[in-house]
């Protein structure tokens, strides 16, 4: 991106093209201040030209009291100020909570920096502090994004090695349970998966898998209603809907002699959880969705995406702020402590590293589209989360 691409678009970030110089933000007013406007018989530069955004700044350190956000100059990084925003949330809610005091220390110095290297394609993070706490809203997002890209790894080794094989999307579920006996219940869950997976009609058709677990905070039409809102007698707090997310790599013979319906599936699923009720069980076929223009490989993507997403949406960690919704945080944090939550088998058993195996360079480099942008120098751009502003803000001091 030149610097004139960063100008216009700064621009049309404000929604207009005619700025007032009382409106016009400190930032776009430094850019405007410093470039020499282009003589009328000067070629307007490319955007292949040297001269460009990043080299810009870190050459010149913006005057005392212009503030420029990693969101002005980096489109693809706004997602961190999102991101760290709902860290710095969830980590507040902890400070309620004196047994969860080290976590909310942890997460207030999780991500406060983020250093980039940069050439004229963008910029490329090179390095950052993390809290790795299960439930930081950042550490899960960077978790994904690491999970997606070893899986596309595998995809794309499974279909040289497979070339016949296909996908199928599962989804398993239990009754919704109380907090308190969350554990207990996704214990009893996971020994019931593995007594799945030794089951004949699984492995005559399966020959890889990838599962995660996610946990939702169910909507309960009682919660409207305070008086008959159902109270865990020993915790106080409400429920928990734990269920499965899986990806299975199945053979050629699965959509013919060996086809499992879903009925059968639901069959399955209940026998090896051994109840006494029909659980929801949910079965298809990865395919292109032709309405979307899909590929093959963009199905799987798709498919990938919403087996690796989080576990536990920030939204439901969060909550309405309320007492219960936060009592409902603490004990979700006790009943998960050091539990798996994703596992694989087969053709896929050596796909993904297991949480307490991740590293801050992992969670940096995840793999994803920053290795578009192509090799970067030794040179860092630095930013730095600003609690109050809700955002990352350009912190020359710290550049390398």
């Amino acid at each position: 991106m030149s610097i004139l691409s960063a100008k216009s678009s700064l621009i049309n970030k404000n929604e207009t093209n005619t700025i007032s110089e009382s409106e016009t933000p400190a930032y776009l007013q430094w850019y405007e201040e410093e470039i020499t406007p282009l003589a009328s018989d000067e070629p307007e530069p490319s955007e292949s030209d040297n001269f460009n955004v990043y080299e810009y700044l870190y050459q010149n350190e913006p005057p005392e009291g212009v503030e420029i956000a990693l969101s002005d100059v980096s489109d693809k990084d706004t997602i961190w100020d999102t991101q760290r925003h709902k860290t710095a949330t969830v980590g507040d809610i902890y400070s309620y909570n004196a047994e969860f005091e080290r976590y909310y220390e942890r997460m207030s110095d999780c991500s406060t920096w983020l250093s980039f290297g940069f050439n004229e394609n963008g910029m490329k993070l090179k390095n950052a502090n993390f809290c790795r706490i299960r439930h930081c809203p950042v550490c899960q997002w960077r978790k994904s994004l690491f999970w997606k890209h070893n899986m596309y790894v595998a995809y794309d080794e499974i279909k040289e090695k497979y070339p016949t094989h296909r996908w199928v999307f599962l989804t398993l579920t239990v009754k919704n349970c109380e907090i308190g006996e969350l554990r207990s219940t996704l214990q009893h869950m996971n020994k019931s998966w593995q007594r799945l997976i030794k089951r004949k009609e699984f492995m005559t058709v399966v020959d890889g898998w990838v599962r995660t677990t996610e946990i939702t905070r169910p909507k309960d039409p009682a919660d409207k209603n305070k008086k008959n809102k159902r109270i865990c007698p020993v915790t106080g707090n409400t429920h928990a809907h734990p269920h499965f997310h899986v990806m299975l790599l199945v053979k050629p013979s699965y959509f013919g002699k060996n086809y499992l319906k879903q009925q059968e599936w639901t069959d399955l699923w209940r026998d090896v959880l051994r109840v006494d009720y029909q659980p929801i069980v949910d079965v298809r076929a990865v395919k292109p969705n032709k309405r979307k223009k899909q590929t093959e490989e963009d199905a799987v993507k798709s498919a990938v995406a919403e087996t690796l997403k989080y576990s536990v949406k920030p939204d439901d960690l969060i909550g309405d702020g309320s007492k219960d919704a936060n009592a409902w945080f603490f004990e979700l944090t006790r009943q998960t402590f050091r539990l798996r939550f994703i596992a694989s088998g087969g053709a896929l058993k050596d796909a993904f590293k297991p949480d307490d195996k991740i590293t801050d360079n992992d969670l940096i480099d995840t793999g994803g589209d920053e290795d578009d942008i192509g090799e970067t120098d030794e040179r860092r751009l630095a930013f730095t989360f600003r609690k109050d502003k809700s955002k990352y803000l350009y912190a020359p001091y710290y550049n390398q």
